[in-house]
């Protein structure tokens, strides 16, 4: 099990945001968690790679580690092993984006530059963004910068992909290629859990779906495509 919580409570400025989520999350798996803005979604991914703490969980173990207990020194060791990718791509705008993923590369102690290059260009391939291996992100439109926060997030070959609102920047044609690559990655064994408010994607791109609502975590795998639409898309 990459992620396991069972009654974890999600703290946020001393205030208790979500409590009692059980979230199960294995190799593979493609999650989504939905819900309106300020429901604790965000909140709810931060616990993952430990931006945000846990209170008093019954259990909480992300990547095998007891992430309510986990000293902050060796909080690096555990966000190396996932791939995170934000609303706002956090790309570095002062350099291209071959050198934005080396800068990753050297980060996490790959120091042949050969295999730096070789590993670039191939998550570059997979994304289908190898010919902007020279260009700087103001070059290249949000939907491609996107893609390129994808490519960073998978250098390191992580074994779970934690995503926030990953398509909100987006128009939606473009928010289909993000889910259909993040989709593609899950199938190769990934696990991707993402944060969204384009509902109408998820019955294109089936997973689980946890919903936030009213400080609660609720599984609707099975209802979601029956939900109120109009309610979900105020995200």
């Amino acid at each position: 099990m990459l992620i396991d919580y069972q009654k974890v409570n999600v703290v946020q400025d001393g205030n208790i945001v979500l409590k009692d989520v059980n979230m199960q999350v294995k190799e593979g798996d493609f999650v989504y968690i939905i819900g309106k803005v300020g429901s604790g979604k965000s909140s709810l991914l931060k616990t993952m790679y430990c931006e945000l703490d846990h209170s008093s969980p019954e259990k909480a173990e992300v990547l095998g580690r007891r992430v309510d207990l986990l000293r902050r020194k060796d909080v690096p060791a555990l966000r190396r092993e996932m791939g995170i990718i934000f609303q706002d791509f956090q790309l570095l705008h002062d350099r291209t984006v071959n050198k934005n993923l080396e800068f990753v590369l050297k980060a996490t102690g790959w120091r042949k530059r050969k295999e730096r290059r070789e590993r670039i260009e191939s998550v570059l391939t997979l994304v289908g963004m190898a010919d902007k291996i020279d260009k700087m992100p103001y070059e290249l439109s949000g939907g491609e910068q996107q893609h390129i926060a994808i490519a960073r997030a998978i250098l390191n070959k992580p074994r779970i992909i934690i995503a926030d609102e990953p398509t909100g920047n987006l128009d939606i044609e473009t928010a289909r290629h993000i889910v259909s690559l993040l989709k593609r990655i899950s199938n190769d064994g990934t696990a991707v859990v993402m944060t969204t408010h384009n509902i109408q994607l998820l019955d294109e791109f089936p997973g689980t779906v946890y919903r936030c609502k009213e400080g609660s975590v609720t599984d609707v795998t099975h209802e979601y495509h029956q939900m109120d639409l109009s309610e979900d898309s105020k995200d």
